[in-house]
Parts: structure tokens; C-alpha cells; sequence
């Protein structure tokens, strides 16, 4: 009986131990299913963060050049993205997994239902939308998906990509369906990828759509849209100071900017959000695609910001967009519990 009862105490003080080394909780709001050749044949590799922007010559096409430094990349340490679809998966869950992140991620269907059956613990699937895509869905079909529950966000909304603002009458009827279901989105407001209306599949894309102010008609047509502007609208920092003053629902998250930026552009983007007073507004997203190593560069982009206390990280990397999901006092205390 003694020694049952030392294994039993031996046993509860073994989980509580490993239940303390559990990482606390983080919800990345912008991840991707992504094959390993979304990017390029794969592998492809990136230096993160950016020290400087590339320069190009015209002489030569930017698509060339820019898919010529993923392939070479010019730094010590770029991140490799791996070779198969399959190590994409594996390598991002265990990230997820060590990291004690639960992600709302976007993708093609199939793949998108291949991740969420991997870890549905781990992956919430979003709907990634665009009008240049190979089958755009009616809005009365996104309303009825998002009825059923299939999808936990509108997200990633990547019209910029097709030089459409989301103010515009043709996406009008996709808001309504948002805002009708009560379904979070996060809309694509700020950087693609250098040279992205050079670069295959994005001739439409402009800087003018840079603007959080593109959104401000949507937002006023639809009070009660839960929206995020993802990117942060980098780097059009006055415009989107202003719409958060004036639409006090909006909230954004990091997004790219938190790997890509230099971490001191980043920083400074991030300090005056927080400084004007939205710090309560800033969620947390990795853009992941098929770099699973992004999200660990995104997190120091964070965790390393020496202007933010340890309560405001943690509003960041969790408890803000706990508030914006509306999540359950429950299911918060299920994320803080271990999880392995």
C-alpha cells in the first residue's frame, strides 16, 4: 500500500511538472496549408528576417530574379522549406505542437481537409478566398458553408492580389454572408511579396491597396462584421491608426511583416500601434506557407520586441484574439492546460 501510494504522489508531482513545461498558449491567426512547391519547385529558402529589400535590373524579368534568390538564398541562415508535401505537414504540426499553437489555417480543400484530420486539435480551417482563383464560390454557397460550421474564419481574403478593393460592389455579397453568420474574416491589407504585380497569377496587385482605408465603407455598411486586417497594412501606418480610431471593432494581426520586415522597421510598425493605445487590437499571425521554420522567426519578431511587457506579448500571441474569436471562458482554460 506505502509504495502504491509513492507512486501515485510520484506520478501527480511527474504531471504537474510536465504540465508547468508546457509553453503557454498561442493562436496563430494567418496560417497556410501549402504544398512545398506553392513557392517555387521546391525546396525553397528564405532569409528572415530581411536585412535589406532586393534591388533588381529590369533587363531581366523580376519573376526570374526573385525565384533565382529562393533557390540561392544570399544569407548564412535561410530557412529551407522541405522537399515534400508531406514533410510540410509534419514539420509545421510539430512546431505547432511545441509551441502549444492552435492556427486558424487556409488552403486548397483537399489539402486544407488532409491538415485538419493530421492534427484538428492543432489546425481550424478558414476559407482563403480570391476572384482569380480556378473556382470562385458564389456568395450564396460561402453562406451556407459558413452556416453549417465548416469553417471557423473568412480567411485569407486576398483580393488586393486581383487589384479589387474590399469596399467594392462585387464583394459586397461575400461581406453580407460574413456578417450575416457571424463569421470572422481577415482580409489581406498591406505587403505581398516583393515585385508581387511583376510575379505570376498577381498583375492586378497595387500599392494604393496598402490602405486600411479601402475597408472603410465595407465597415460601415456591415457594423457587425468581425474583420482583421492581416499585415497590419503595413506600411501605410497613419491610415491604419485612423481607421482603428474610428472603427474600434477592427482588430489586425502581424502577419508576414513579423518574419520578413528588418526586425527594427518591424519593431518601430509595431511600437506605435501599441503606443497609440491599440495594443489590445494586435493579434498574432505567422503567414506560414511552406517555411514551417516562418513561424519561429515570426514568434521572435515578438517575443524579442524589447518595448513590449510580458502582459502585453501574451495579449498579442493570445488573449486578444481569444477575445476577438469569442472564446469560451472553457475553451481558454483548455488551451492553458497541457496539451500533449
Amino acid at each position: 500500500m506505502r509504495t502504491s501510494a509513492a507512486l501515485i504522489v510520484l506520478g501527480l508531482h511527474a504531471a504537474a511538472l510536465h504540465a508547468q513545461q508546457q509553453p503557454p498558449p498561442i493562436i496563430d491567426m494567418h496560417l497556410h496549408a501549402a504544398r512545398a512547391s506553392s513557392n517555387g519547385p521546391a525546396p525553397t529558402a528564405l532569409c528572415l528576417p530581411f536585412t535589406e529589400i532586393p534591388t533588381h535590373d529590369p533587363a531581366t524579368s523580376w519573376a526570374q530574379g526573385f525565384g533565382k534568390q529562393l533557390k540561392n538564398p544570399p544569407c548564412a541562415d535561410p530557412i529551407w522549406g522541405p522537399a515534400t508535401d508531406e514533410a510540410v505537414l509534419s514539420e509545421t504540426i510539430a512546431v505547432l505542437e511545441r509551441r502549444n499553437i492552435v492556427a486558424l489555417t487556409s488552403g486548397p480543400a483537399a489539402l486544407l481537409e488532409q491538415w485538419q484530420k493530421a492534427a484538428p486539435e492543432r489546425i481550424k480551417p478558414a476559407l482563403g478566398f480570391r476572384f482569380q482563383q480556378r473556382s470562385v464560390p458564389s456568395a450564396a454557397e460561402v453562406r451556407q458553408w459558413f452556416q453549417e460550421k465548416r469553417y471557423a474564419a473568412f480567411a485569407e481574403v486576398t483580393i488586393q492580389y486581383d487589384g479589387i478593393s474590399p469596399s467594392d460592389p462585387q464583394f459586397e455579397p461575400y461581406l453580407a454572408a460574413a456578417e450575416e453568420t457571424d463569421v470572422p474574416m481577415g482580409i489581406h491589407i498591406g505587403t505581398g511579396p516583393p515585385g508581387a504585380p511583376y510575379l505570376p497569377g498577381s498583375p492586378q496587385y497595387r500599392a494604393r491597396l496598402h490602405s486600411p482605408l479601402v475597408l472603410e465603407d465595407a465597415l460601415v455598411r456591415h457594423p457587425k462584421l468581425r474583420v482583421y486586417i492581416m499585415h497590419a497594412g503595413w506600411p501605410m501606418l497613419d491610415d491604419l491608426l485612423a481607421v482603428m480610431w474610428a472603427h474600434p471593432h477592427v482588430y489586425v494581426d502581424v502577419g508576414v511583416i513579423s518574419a520578413v520586415l528588418p526586425r527594427a522597421e518591424f519593431h518601430r510598425y509595431l511600437q506605435r500601434i501599441v503606443e497609440a493605445g491599440f495594443g489590445k487590437r494586435v493579434m498574432f499571425g505567422s503567414d506560414q506557407m511552406n517555411w514551417p521554420a516562418m513561424i519561429e522567426r515570426a514568434l521572435e519578431g515578438i517575443e524579442g520586441a524589447p518595448f513590449l511587457k510580458e502582459a502585453q506579448k501574451r495579449d498579442i500571441l493570445f488573449n486578444n484574439a481569444a477575445r476577438f474569436l469569442r472564446m469560451s471562458d472553457d475553451e481558454i482554460a483548455r488551451w492553458h492546460r497541457a496539451k500533449r
